[in-house]
């Protein structure tokens, strides 16, 4: 139940009467909480009802009994236009996959894009997601402009989005899995990611948007591009991401091509520091994971694309005891059909209990990866991840009084462990984006008709 504000209070949210996990320093937990919002911010966050001021008289006021305020979730490792391909080679290894779905996404353009982007985000946010990153890679010579089309989308949707400009350059004809199509030089890849953050990048305070620079892995790409593009990135101050150590097959290929782990590998390159993340790491050995926390290089963990693609699991575990930064990541929607990030949360805890034991991750463990957590991969976490005075007002409202979690103690449990619960709001610097499980910046209708009209442009074009 919300009442709507007065015009002089439009700006200013009081959510009241929630459990509230706040995933501050000292993890602070409110049995019966609140939080003020004022413009973008969190002005006020405690126990109890919010404080009667003069601010706050003409808010807005969201009853939040039976519900559990966190932080937005974040995602650190995704590509959006792969919804447009979901349920291809679904028993597939990781490189049959990408041997078979290389060639379709070889047509995709910058309609696809934006239709699938859109799509992938809105179920972000559905699923409690205010913050994504992308890691885009394909741009075929004819596709137009795919960076902005998924940019566009992020900005229709609502949603904090880190897009990063991905490449690869070395194709079929070089001993690379992608087609030649979909492979740049090095040369035309540098100057494309100078534009694309000159145009695009904001490093205030308030951004809603931010670059980044993502050569796709140590088998689509030359060690010269990862140089230029470490170099690069570094004179920018973007940050940059990549996959490794995703298979046992890409770690023999490392050793066999480069004479080191992946790990080694990447950090002969300058590819380690607090400005790095890379993307799955399963097959990390404990050397790597001494290495990584060394340098606070943060790993984006995908346990559903992991399983999926029957990959492994990750060390989540170790990765974090080491102090390691992780985050939690859906992965492209072509290796996790559902593309929920709650969902995440939960396969998150499941696969580290299955290799490590019941304690291996805790519920609010896993809850503080999918928001602080992945906020301090994404370089963030001064902004957003969690809920303290002076932050973002990135919320999740989510309802837990409903038949599916009615009477488990522990409203964190029954987040992280119970079915998905409804979202009763959600909002993105303090502007609400989803509200009584409903989106209210995009027509969930026209998306969904727009996607399916993007997935059977791309097969038609494919047969």
């Amino acid at each position: 139940m919300a009442t709507r504000p007065t015009a002089e209070a439009e700006a200013t949210l009081v959510v009241d009467g929630c459990a509230v996990v706040t995933m501050d320093g000292n993890r602070s937990e409110y049995a019966v909480g609140h939080v003020v919002v004022a413009g973008s911010r969190i002005v006020s966050v405690g126990s109890g009802p919010a404080p009667d001021t003069a601010a706050t008289a003409g808010a807005r006021r969201v009853d939040g009994r039976g519900c559990l305020l966190t932080p937005g979730l974040v995602n650190t490792h995704h590509h959006l236009y792969q919804w447009a391909t979901r349920g291809l080679a679904v028993d597939s290894t990781l490189f049959e996959w990408l041997t078979a779905l290389y060639p379709v996404w070889a047509r995709i353009d910058e309609d696809g894009v934006g239709a699938s982007a859109t799509a992938g985000l809105a179920w972000l946010a559905r699923t409690g997601c205010t913050t994504s990153m992308d890691h885009h890679y394909v741009f075929p010579c004819d596709g137009g402009d795919v960076l902005g089309a998924e940019i566009e989308s992020a900005r229709a949707v609502g949603l904090r989005f880190l897009a990063t400009r991905g490449s690869m350059d070395l194709g079929e004809s070089r001993g690379g899995l992608p087609p030649d199509h979909v492979v740049e030089d090095v040369d035309a890849i540098l100057a494309a990611s100078v534009a694309a953050i000159d145009e695009h990048h904001d490093a205030s305070p308030d951004s809603m948007l931010r670059i980044g620079l993502a050569p796709c892995s140590p088998f689509s790409v030359t060690k010269e591009l990862l140089v230029e593009s470490a170099a690069l990135a570094r004179d920018k101050g973007v940050r940059l991401h990549t996959h490794v150590a995703e298979t046992l097959d890409e770690d023999a290929y490392c050793r066999e091509h480069f004479g080191a782990s992946p790990v080694d590998h990447m950090g002969s390159l300058g590819w380690l520091g607090p400005d790095v993340w890379f993307a799955h790491g399963i097959h990390f050995d404990d050397a790597g994971i001494a290495k990584l926390a060394r340098t606070k290089t943060g790993v984006a963990h995908c346990p559903s694309s992991n399983a999926r693609l029957g990959a492994g699991i990750a060390r989540v575990h170790d990765l974090r005891a080491a102090g390691a930064p992780v985050g939690l990541g859906v992965d492209g929607t072509a290796s996790n059909e559902a593309g929920s990030l709650i969902a995440e949360v939960r396969q998150a805890v499941l696969v580290a209990r299955v290799r490590g034991g019941p304690r291996a991750l805790t519920v609010r463990d896993a809850l503080h990866t999918a928001t602080i957590g992945g906020a301090r991969v994404l370089g963030w976490d001064d902004q957003i991840g969690s809920l303290e005075v002076g932050k973002q007002a990135d919320l999740a409202l989510w309802r837990l009084d409903t038949l599916a979690h009615a009477g488990v103690v522990d409203p964190v449990a029954a987040l992280v462990l119970g079915v998905t619960p409804p979202l009763e709001l959600l909002t993105v610097a303090g502007r609400p984006v989803v509200e009584c499980d409903q989106l209210v910046t995009v027509d969930e209708t026209v998306v969904t008709r727009e996607a399916l009209a993007a997935h059977r442009r791309l097969l038609d074009a494919q047969r």
